[in-house]
């Protein structure tokens, strides 16, 4: 397993790609996160020396809430992660690298092992910055430990989440094997066709069965941080247990890896 690690490591350590999407995503995640702490996202601003507009999202990073907030937001900068994903998959087939593996000594389920590897150790890299961030916000604003580890299973339901965007690229990219058409298609299921998708089938079901949907299932586990005051005034819908978006999501993260082990055995090489 490390072999197939080091190997991944040699590919895009010096990959100018893989460290501006990554510093995106890091440098994004903590200052989107550092303004909204600071209360200066905001709506409606008015004019100057009239005081601030309206703030329509959670702006207490004290612990425990800053746990969620962090995570919610670090969900939506998934996405730079999710493409580096697809580019360093396509990559191999565009460059002929995956035969070059072959010739080395690897067999097709060694070069999958090792994508599959890389999923979960950039999930789990981003996870550790999403607990940096939420961390040095969290002690900005609460200058203690209490509720430190009070909600820290957000971050575990945020591992989760990349575990399913980055498995779901993963799969679409074997699948696909084009960069560009690839990316494209990931980004209008998971920014447009998925949203559909949902109102459809929650307008024609009794339970909200299009919350279940890949993507959807993980996103239900960081919803979108309200502030207190304007989360009393949505009418809480009629939602699945957080428990059972969790089990979906892996469930689903168990289909991608079948789905993708077949692919890669099937496909020409």
């Amino acid at each position: 397993m490390m072999e197939l690690l080091a190997i991944e490591w040699l590919k895009i350590k010096r990959y100018r790609t893989f460290w501006i999407l990554a510093g995106l995503f890091l440098i994004l995640l903590f200052l989107w996160n550092y303004e909204a702490a600071q209360g200066n996202i905001n709506i409606g601003n008015h004019k100057k020396g009239d005081g601030p507009g309206i703030s329509i999202i959670n702006s207490d990073y004290s612990f425990p809430q800053g746990w969620s907030n962090t995570g919610y937001w670090a969900s939506v900068f998934i996405m730079f992660i999710s493409i580096i994903v697809i580019i360093l998959t396509t990559n191999e087939y565009g460059y002929r690298t995956n035969r070059q593996n072959v010739i080395d000594g690897w067999n097709r389920m060694q070069f999958y092992h090792a994508k599959v590897l890389l999923v979960v150790v950039l999930s789990a890299a981003t996870t550790i910055s999403v607990v940096l961030v939420g961390a040095i916000l969290g002690f900005q604003h609460s200058h203690s430990f209490n509720g430190f580890f009070s909600e820290f299973r957000q971050l575990g339901y945020f591992f989760l989440l990349s575990l399913d965007y980055l498995g779901f690229a993963l799969l679409l990219a074997l699948l696909i094997r084009r960069s560009g058409l690839a990316i494209g298609l990931f980004l209008l299921y998971s920014l447009f066709v998925e949203s559909i998708l949902k109102w459809v089938i929650n307008s024609y079901t009794p339970r909200p069965f299009g919350n279940l949907l890949m993507l959807q299932a993980s996103d239900e586990l960081l919803p979108f941080p309200f502030p207190a005051m304007l989360k009393a005034m949505v009418p809480s819908s009629d939602s699945f247990a957080l428990h059972t978006y969790a089990l979906v999501a892996i469930a689903w993260c168990v289909v991608y890896y079948f789905a993708g082990r077949a692919l890669l055995l099937r496909k020409d090489w």
